[in-house]
């Protein structure tokens, strides 16, 4: 009997330690419920998607619409997680500290890090945007790729500034922080319009998708793919990406900069837990 009280004893023992550690990041534990919450809504826009296209269901239109949307979003993932793994990398290498003392300035270093991103998510989009096209029977006449192109390059810009964002947060918090990116991931992918119309969701979501630019992008490429639209007639949705990439960058350097500072007074840097 003792030895059984003993092991009942551990066994709470390590519940209520896990109850501690649940208590201790609660705020993380929020966004990941957040983050669940989000990707469960995306599933229920789809539905509301459909019907809001009169319940039609035209298999080539809605599989491409699906395609351009799992795509953009694949490649808006890759380019935050280079960005947002900023940190994560140079821990497991151990050359954080060489990395944050080199004669280079922050804003270059986190460009650069944006630069591979686009560069590699680019060439892997195309990729994969053929490959499932083909796999599935896709057609792309009168698809107009260059406008896509272009306008996934500028959108890429608030991409990068927005990762950098994003990219503090394995500095502030070395245990979670670098998941957390897929949350803020996870947000965007439920106003953004990625699966299904924006006009579907509530108004004060349809709020927020003014400020995301994959809102801007998957309806611009969209309607270069789908519809064959010539680059000349997507101002109204290329202005709106210039002015988020003006704001996002500086921005994302000042937050980065306030999370190294915060890092470095706390000894957190160099911590990889």
């Amino acid at each position: 009997m003792s030895a059984l009280r003993l092991q009942l004893v551990g066994l709470f023992g390590i519940v209520e330690r896990n109850l501690y550690l649940i208590k201790r990041y609660a705020v993380w534990e929020v966004a990941w419920l957040l983050w669940t919450i989000a990707n469960t809504l995306t599933i229920v826009f789809i539905a509301k998607g459909v019907q809001a296209t009169g319940g039609q269901i035209n298999v080539q239109r809605d599989t491409m619409t699906l395609l351009i949307g799992a795509v953009i979003w694949s490649y808006l993932g890759l380019v935050f997680q280079v960005i947002t793994e900023t940190v994560a990398w140079e821990r497991w290498e151990g050359t954080i500290e060489y990395t944050f003392m080199a004669p280079l300035s922050r804003a270059v270093h986190l460009s650069g890090m944006g630069l591979f991103g686009v560069i590699y998510g680019l060439l892997r989009t195309a990729i994969l945007f053929v490959a499932v096209g083909l796999f599935v029977g896709l057609h792309f006449h009168g698809a107009d790729f260059l406008t896509a192109l272009v306008v996934l390059a500028v959108a890429s810009v608030s991409f990068v500034g927005i990762g950098m964002m994003t990219a503090v947060l394995p500095l502030i918090s070395p245990e979670k922080g670098a998941q957390l990116g897929l949350v803020a991931q996870g947000l965007m992918l439920v106003v953004s319009g990625v699966y299904y119309p924006v006009s579907v969701l509530p108004q004060w979501m349809r709020w927020i998708a003014t400020v995301s630019p994959a809102t801007y992008a998957l309806r611009a490429v969209r309607d270069g793919i789908q519809n064959g639209a010539r680059l000349s007639s997507q101002w109204p949705n290329i202005w709106p990406l210039l002015v988020l990439g003006v704001v996002t960058i500086p921005l994302g350097l000042v937050i980065f900069r306030a999370g190294e500072r915060y890092a470095k007074r706390t000894g957190k840097l160099k911590r990889s837990g």
